[in-house]
């Protein structure tokens, strides 16, 4: 076996996509500490010694959220020369899709985990992101371009949706993300013939207009189709 006096780590950063208010945002913390202080960064940790690391970004994730089986996507690694002042580190990226209201920021843990970095955490626009600390600017954009393809060919859109929706909530959240306009009825024709749709029987409530209709979508057709893509080209 070849020795060698190499000396690197490994961690895991996630950015954390959510949408609200008919923008496509994403969570970042101000870190507490050294180095970067007071920069804004993206949620991630260092791999620990007996953890793979899908382990080690279920564990960022539920430190950051709070909650379970968030979606993810690894996306690609990060090693550039210098990337980290303190050391070599490499870092394997992932992006992650949930629902901004089904959970509160827990940015107070004090132990040893990502949380324990930061002095805030909050929901930014990802189109108004100023210099991150590290090298996360480039890790956001190489992700959210991941986002942008997965979009266009499965239907992972729908984990940043609520449970109940209206058809103009999802076309705007497709908008927000691809960044392009869509002709309204060519949308819904080429949503309504994927069947991915149910309609609740309910509609809005205290709206000032006319209530539009809530949809849940299919679960079985949404799972069969996340598997195997589609053609979500408008």
């Amino acid at each position: 076996m070849v020795k060698n006096n190499f000396s690197y780590s490994v961690s895991v950063d996630c950015v954390i996509f959510g949408y609200d208010q008919d923008s496509l945002k994403v969570l970042l913390i101000k870190r507490g500490v050294d180095p970067y202080v007071d920069y804004w960064a993206l949620p991630g940790d260092l791999v620990h010694p007996k953890e793979n690391t899908e382990e080690a970004v279920d564990r960022v994730l539920k430190d950051m959220t709070g909650l379970e089986d968030i979606f993810t996507e690894q996306v690609k690694t990060f090693g550039d020369i210098g990337r980290h002042p303190l050391g070599r580190v490499f870092t394997i990226s992932h992006y992650s899709l949930l629902r901004i209201k089904e959970y509160e920021l827990s940015p107070t843990n004090k132990n040893n985990s990502p949380s324990a970095f930061a002095s805030e955490a909050k929901w930014h626009n990802v189109n108004r992101i100023g210099e991150l600390a590290f090298d996360h600017n480039k890790i956001l954009a190489a992700c959210k371009e991941k986002l942008v393809n997965h979009v266009r060919s499965k239907p992972v859109g729908f984990e940043l949706l609520p449970n109940k929706f209206t058809l103009s909530e999802l076309q705007n959240l497709y908008e927000s993300i691809l960044e392009k306009k869509f002709d309204k009825r060519n949308f819904r024709k080429k949503i309504s013939s994927m069947k991915l749709l149910t309609d609740t029987g309910s509609t809005q409530k205290s709206v000032s207009h006319r209530p539009a209709k809530l949809f849940s979508f299919n679960k079985v057709k949404y799972e069969i189709l996340k598997k195997t893509g589609v053609d979500f080209e408008i």
